[in-house]
């Protein structure tokens, strides 16, 4: 991975006293942004104990956070101060590894501001905000509120002496972060996207996105997409910040395109595998989850399958295009009719639908202990949905016919739910479950990053993963070469339209590896591991320390030419 440009080659790097670092996802378990920061806390606590300050909504009030641990001995005479002024918010620590403080933020009270806001931010930074609906109005207040609550820690404890950065992450934090470019010129700002809101909107409205990128206007087709207030507070936050990053080359471009703003640096998402079991725990954990997904699998289809079938899955969000799930079904589809294919497949598909209630017919064949050799009705499902006959899964499986009939090789199921270990099927978390996979496959046409591969192989679980996606770019160049599956990782070269190559190429894929002698998948599961390691955040880190040093000397420049 390289950095794209900033650099001071020769110079000493300069680094910050104090970091703010906010998102809608601190303490807040809801994406992908989540799993970047705290996996990443550990490494930036360790290096600057308790000088990083991670801000997020309060979305818990008075109810307790799962992830937060309310800490009223931390700066007890600020808060004090603070709460005169009218600001609410908790301030205590992470519950995750390095255990960072936190500062979760109330900002209802700011919607019956929310017309002056942004007429201030019209007026100062042109950010269109007419056009605003949906999550627009809770991102921009939360990000009000996390600025005003920055504001008033610099005030109360820090000057124009110490080295600040603030660091906001995806549009949501755009408004605060151009708040504090405005209010506190000394503070260094950094803005990271880790999607462009317009790019993903047309990736998800079926348009085109890579062939037709460098001919595309990111302000007319934001106002054709009905985009415009995200776009409008995306784009102004890339052009006004001290340093402008995102995760991958390949969203680079698109921040240069679409955005008309080429990034300072690539940010690549690193992973800390401290949790990955070892050894003979390894072997049990692995041992376990198989037999879960067996069991229920067999209980839902009447069938016998055995330890010699190999599993798959696919994983992430419900975005059916972008995570390429329609290929991975079309994939499997296919695989049906391969003559060369040796095992049996039972081929996953862990995304959270609209689900409703755990089958109490299935609950109830898996309570009983009983072996079955009759399918329940639609034995291709683990859970009630509420939207049956408009899930696209549930529709493209009806489209292809296909419906895991006793004859067939390869057994395709939906697990429509978060696998947070109380589902009241499978019960198990998803880093418990990802270990029974043989491979894991993500066929992604839109993925700035991607994690559910980076996260498959630091669980020894050889993938499959795409040149759409920026962790696949990485893999690439991390292997001087294109990623095969005797590497760990497969990279399948994707583009807007070879939808039907790219489903033939996995289910030669796993064809391929259904034929492998245990030696052999023994050295990728091997190689997979190794590739993980090299992905750590101690190594990624790195880009971090060069992000703060552009925007601090950014920061400097802009300060003295005012």
């Amino acid at each position: 991975m390289r950095i794209i440009l900033g650099i001071n080659m020769g110079k000493e790097r300069l680094l910050p006293d104090i970091i703010f670092e906010s998102s809608w996802e601190v303490c807040n378990k809801v994406g992908g942004i989540y799993t970047v920061l705290s996996t990443r806390a550990k490494t930036l606590q360790d290096a600057m104990r308790d000088r990083i300050f991670f801000i997020g909504p309060d979305c818990w009030h008075e109810k307790p956070s799962p992830f937060f641990i309310v800490d009223d001995s931390l700066m007890a005479e600020w808060r004090e101060q603070a709460a005169t002024d009218g600001l609410h918010f908790k301030v205590g620590r992470w519950d995750i590894p390095g255990n960072p403080i936190a500062i979760l933020v109330e900002f209802e009270q700011y919607y019956e501001h929310k017309n002056e806001i942004y007429a201030s931010l019209w007026e100062h930074y042109q950010v269109d905000s007419l056009h605003a609906y949906g999550d627009y109005d809770e991102a921009s207040m939360f990000s009000y509120a996390a600025a005003l609550v920055v504001e008033s820690y610099y005030n109360y404890y820090l000057c124009e002496e110490d080295k600040v950065i603030y660091h906001g992450n995806e549009w949501m934090t755009g408004l605060g972060l151009l708040y504090i470019n405005h209010r506190l010129p000394q503070i260094a700002t950094l803005f990271t996207t880790h999607a462009t809101s317009i790019g993903r909107s047309i990736s998800g409205n079926n348009k085109p996105l890579y062939d037709y990128l460098f001919a595309y206007n990111g302000d007319q087709m934001a106002e054709e997409l009905n985009m415009q207030s995200k776009h409008s507070i995306e784009k102004q936050t890339a052009h006004n910040v001290d340093c402008f990053t995102t995760v991958s080359d390949i969203t680079a471009n698109e921040c240069k395109e679409l955005l008309d703003r080429p990034v300072d640096c690539v940010l690549p998402n690193g992973f800390e595998n401290n949790f990955v079991p070892k050894g003979a725990q390894f072997t049990q954990k692995r041992r376990a989850a198989r037999r879960r997904l067996l069991d229920v699998a067999n209980a839902l289809m009447g069938t016998d399958l055995g330890d010699d079938t190999l599993i798959v899955s696919t994983s992430g969000r419900y975005e059916f295009r972008n995570k390429g799930v329609d290929v991975y079904i079309e994939a499997m589809n296919r695989l049906l009719r391969d003559k060369e294919l040796s095992k049996t497949v039972l081929a996953f598909i862990e995304v959270p639908g609209w689900v409703g209630d755990p089958r109490s017919d299935l609950v109830s064949r898996l309570n009983s202990g009983k072996k079955y050799d009759t399918p329940l009705e639609v034995p291709m499902l683990t859970h009630w949905l509420h939207n049956m006959t408009h899930d696209n899964v549930l529709g493209m499986l009806k489209y292809l016919n296909m419906k895991n009939l006793p004859e067939d090789k390869v057994k395709l199921i939906f697990l429509p739910c978060y696998l947070t270990g109380d589902d009241g099927v499978i019960n198990m978390t998803y880093y418990d479950l990802i270990l029974g996979n043989d491979m894991c496959i993500y066929p992604s046409y839109y993925e700035p990053w991607g994690y559910t591969p980076l996260e498959a192989i630091a669980f020894k679980v050889p993938c499959v993963t795409t040149d759409l996606a920026g962790f696949g770019l990485w893999v690439n160049k991390a292997l001087g070469h294109n990623g095969e599956i005797e590497d760990g990782v497969k990279v399948i070269h994707r583009t807007d339209y070879n939808y039907s190559e790219v489903a033939d190429g996995i289910k030669e894929i796993v064809s391929e590896f259904s034929n492998m002698s245990d030696e052999d998948i023994k050295k990728c599961r091997k190689n997979a591991d190794a590739l993980s390691k090299k992905a750590l955040w101690s190594k990624f880190i790195e880009y971090y320390y060069d992000a703060y040093d552009i925007a601090l000397r950014n920061a400097i420049k802009r300060n003295e030419n005012k």
